[in-house]
This record gives structure tokens, C-alpha cells and sequence, in this order.
């Protein structure tokens, strides 16, 4: 028997609720007679497989049972290494003295070679540390999503605006997107019949409704591009409109902006309607320019611009 193979099931059997017969053979390109008798040898090594009748059969995990200890190939217990010792550092809540444990346990039960891979690489590597950058995630909540993401099972949930007010909502969870230490859910909102991005830590009580849902097509190829997307949209923006003593043409070649926010006064002269994070951005940006300029709107950031030019002469010794 390959032992290759063996993982490869396993690993499937993890990935889903279950599997039907056919699609295992698939998979692993082999016969329903080989399945049947892989499916035996991971039962002896005390995996709970359970099988369901009928034409195709099926099998799948029994949720909640002891497992055995873990069958893992070499990359994939130094990978869970590294990510333990990673994990120490904690974007989840309370998982760090949890990770500590668990990786004692599995460093205790690597084979010397492996051990010293992972110790090089622990060796080799300095975190860089600072203030958190953001909320940590429960990993109860984490565990619910995710599985709810794998099952394509329908959620009901709680969610928390950035404002404080609460709204009921139920979802079709996609996928979970990792960024520093804040936790991205992205899913299809029933009630508002629109992709949506929910911080996970604004999230609470995630129950699933054990209704399935088909998969739905992704709002993007990219999951994490799509929630980089949907931050930038969510951020209010501050606008400003500056005459600008240079050609519209010049102005959008050295300004970077598209030609709908430049409006031509004349060959010398144009008007720039743009919008941004933060007011102090774009004062940087039309003074890094060396171009001159005078602010139309709004009051504050004639305000900002001549701070920022006090400090400056200051610097300089003015």
C-alpha cells in the first residue's frame, strides 16, 4: 500500500463532510476495490470512518470521535511546527500558550531530522515585534466559520458595525482571509443578496443553520484582493479641489490621477478635484510636486498645508 495515497485520503476525509465512492477513485486514481481496502487500513490505524449505503456509497469522519495521533509526511509536520512557533506571536485570542503546549508535544515526537529543520529555521529567524495591530480573534468563532466555509453551510450570526449598532444577519460563508492580526470573513449576505466582508472580531455567536447551500461563484479570483477592495471602498474619503498652476496634461502625468478629476482652465492653469484617506496625503502629494497651487476647499486643509509648511521652515532653521 502507498503511504503517499494513504495521506492523500486522509486528507480529503478531513476536507469534507463526506465523499462518495466514485469521487474517491477519482481523486486518487484508483479502483473502488482500493478505496474500500484503504478506507479498512485507516480504520486499523483507529481513524473513525464511517460508510454509507447505496449505489455510489460514500464515506466520511465521524464528527467528535478520538482521533489517533496524527499521520503526517514530513513537510507537513515541519510546516505545523513553524506555524505553531508562529502562532506563539497570536493573531487568535488565547492561542499562543495553547500553540507553546502543542508544539512541546509535537517537537517531542519528531523525528531528529525533521527536529533539527525546524530548529534551524527558529534559530534563523527574528520576529519583528511592536504594539498589536488590531483586535485577536476568538478561535472558537474561527473553528465555526471555517467549518461552515468547508460544509458550504448557511450561517446566523451577529454582527457589530463600526459604529456599535448590532444587526441579525444569516450568510453563505465562502472563505476566512488572514490579515496582521485582524480575521476577514468573506460570504454572500442573504438578506442583503450581496457579497459581503465581515470582521471576524465584530462577529459573535455564529450558529449554523444546517441548511447547505450550493457554492456560489467567488466575487473574486482572488479572495484576499477582494477584501483589500472592500476596505478601501468602507473608508470614508476626504475630498479637496486645488487650482493648479500647470497644464491638465502635465498635472495628470506627474499627479497620477485619471483625466476625470482634472479640469482645464487654460494651457497654464487647471483645477484638481481629487479624495483620499487623509487630508495630510494629499497635501504631500501636490507639494512633493513642486508645482504651485491654491487651496479652494475645504478649510481644513489650508489649515493642514500651513502647519505642515511651519514645521518644515522650522526644520530648515527659518
Amino acid at each position: 500500500m502507498s503511504s503517499e495515497r494513504l495521506l492523500r485520503l486522509l486528507s480529503l476525509l478531513q476536507a469534507r463532510r463526506e465523499w462518495s465512492g466514485p469521487e474517491l477513485c477519482e481523486r486518487l486514481g484508483v479502483s473502488p476495490r482500493t478505496v474500500r481496502r484503504d478506507i479498512e487500513r485507516l480504520r486499523g490505524l483507529g481513524y473513525p470512518v464511517h460508510a454509507t449505503l447505496g449505489a455510489a456509497g460514500g464515506y466520511g469522519l465521524e464528527a467528535g470521535a478520538a482521533m489517533p495521533p496524527l499521520l503526517l509526511d514530513d513537510e507537513e509536520a515541519v510546516a505545523i511546527a513553524v506555524g505553531l512557533r508562529a502562532a506563539a506571536g497570536g493573531a487568535v485570542e488565547g492561542i499562543g500558550e495553547a500553540s507553546v503546549r502543542a508544539l512541546a508535544k509535537l517537537e517531542q515526537v519528531l523525528p531528529t531530522r525533521l527536529r533539527r529543520r525546524v530548529t534551524a529555521l527558529h534559530s534563523a529567524t527574528t520576529p519583528l515585534t511592536g504594539p498589536p495591530a488590531g483586535p485577536a480573534a476568538a478561535p472558537e468563532t474561527l473553528t465555526v466559520l471555517a467549518t461552515a466555509c468547508r460544509d458550504h453551510e448557511r450561517l446566523r450570526f451577529t454582527y457589530r458595525d463600526a459604529g456599535g449598532a448590532e444587526t441579525r444577519r444569516v450568510a453563505e460563508p465562502h472563505g476566512l482571509v488572514s490579515a496582521g492580526r485582524r480575521w476577514y470573513l468573506v460570504a454572500f449576505d442573504t438578506g442583503r443578496g450581496d457579497w459581503r466582508t465581515f470582521r471576524v472580531d465584530r462577529l459573535s455567536s455564529p450558529q449554523p443553520t444546517g441548511a447547505r447551500c450550493a457554492p456560489r461563484e467567488p466575487p473574486a479570483e482572488d479572495t484576499a484582493a477582494f477584501v483589500t477592495r472592500s476596505l478601501a471602498l468602507s473608508r470614508p474619503l476626504r475630498r479637496a479641489v486645488l487650482v493648479v498652476h500647470a497644464s491638465a496634461d502635465e498635472l495628470a502625468d506627474r499627479f497620477r490621477v485619471t483625466g476625470a478629476e482634472v479640469e482645464p482652465v487654460d494651457d497654464r492653469t487647471c483645477v484638481l478635484r481629487t479624495a483620499a484617506d487623509s487630508l495630510e496625503w494629499t497635501a504631500l502629494r501636490i507639494a512633493y510636486l513642486d508645482i504651485d497651487f491654491e487651496i479652494r476647499e475645504p478649510a481644513e486643509l489650508r489649515d493642514r498645508v500651513a502647519a505642515m509648511a511651519a514645521r518644515l521652515s522650522r526644520a530648515a532653521g527659518g
